[in-house]
């Protein structure tokens, strides 16, 4: 496993190009909130694609950059890609939203979309910069990536909103997916003596990392399709992560499809911030919990989302979203 300093050379490489998201509190709910939909490119994903790509070696970009995404990591490469002249080729779902993927597009990447969901685009990726001795970056099987996304972590540790000696009696509540993000804030937060509950968010209909963590083996969990699409499709099975997750992560929850949607108009309504499901889910998860006033920290991932299914989601639950 790679070590917390890994994190914080991340945080020196990619700090002229990022943001640092603002972490705001809801005191009647107990609840601190890192808003990643903030970030440039609207996710977190930025972080890692940054830190993977500004550290190759200019054969590596000449090569050219080929990657996988759900919509969000390959705006973060294909931003990289602008920074350092590297060609970047992402290969996406046929399903993917019309958003990400365009975003991707005006960045400059080219887009080659895959029938099937997001394991079919990743292997297909994986294929074509094998045949054609490109330079692949996953968007979460790698230590580089894992220690970009570990800034957010920093950024808690030093929020003046949040300090470092207070998270440790809370729970730090993360969408989890591949588990990059959760992996890369898990070493940075295990500096923290005493450290705070990590805890991973998945929606019930991908509960791929779930299997893995508790019952060791994602096999004959169906890909469902899922709000946050962000956090579907099974884990690479000899994935850095998994390891990571299971030392670093205390616990595993899931969300339903409804929880998931009334935090995106939760979000909405209560704070003015426009998410995404797969970057609500944390709130979805945190809103379980408020009336035990116990202090919590919820990263919304990202805010890429398909204004017309974000207007439909705000009024199907109109009158409903505050808790």
């Amino acid at each position: 496993m790679i070590s917390s300093e890994w994190v914080d050379q991340a945080d020196a490489r990619i700090a002229p190009h990022i943001v640092r998201t603002p972490l705001t509190h809801d005191a009647a709910r107990n609840l601190f909130i890192k808003w990643e939909n903030r970030q440039k490119t609207g996710s977190f994903k930025a972080r890692g694609a940054l830190n993977r790509i500004l550290a190759m070696t200019d054969g590596e970009h000449a090569a050219g950059i080929v990657t996988a995404s759900a919509g969000n990591h390959g705006q973060g490469v294909a931003l990289a890609g602008q920074l350092t002249g590297a060609r970047a080729t992402c290969y996406v779902s046929e399903h993917a939203a019309p958003v990400k993927v365009n975003a991707i597009r005006a960045l400059g990447a080219e887009i080659v979309a895959v029938k099937g969901g997001y394991p079919e685009a990743e292997a297909a990726g994986r294929k074509f910069a094998v045949e054609n001795q490109k330079t692949w970056v996953s968007a979460y099987d790698d230590d580089w990536v894992i220690a970009g996304q570990g800034t957010v972590g920093l950024e808690l540790i030093n929020s003046p909103v949040l300090s470092g000696e207070g998270l440790g009696g809370m729970s730090v509540l993360v969408p989890l997916s591949g588990g990059g993000l959760i992996a890369g804030i898990g070493l940075a937060l295990a500096r923290l003596n005493p450290k705070p509950r990590l805890v991973g968010v998945q929606p019930e209909t991908a509960p791929f990392m779930h299997g893995l963590f508790y019952h060791g083996s994602q096999d004959g969990i169906p890909d469902l399709d899922s709000l946050a699409d962000g956090l579907t499709g099974a884990v690479q099975a000899d994935s850095v992560t998994i390891p990571m997750v299971k030392e670093l992560v205390d616990e595993i929850v899931l969300v339903s499809e409804d929880e998931i949607a009334r935090a995106v108009a939760f979000a909405y309504t209560e704070y003015g911030e426009v998410i995404e499901a797969s970057g609500a889910v944390t709130i979805a998860a945190a809103l379980r919990n408020v009336a035990e006033k116990k202090p919590q920290v919820a990263i919304v991932s990202g805010g890429n989302i398909q204004p017309e299914v974000h207007a439909r989601i705000v009024a199907d639950y109109a009158g409903e979203a505050r808790s």
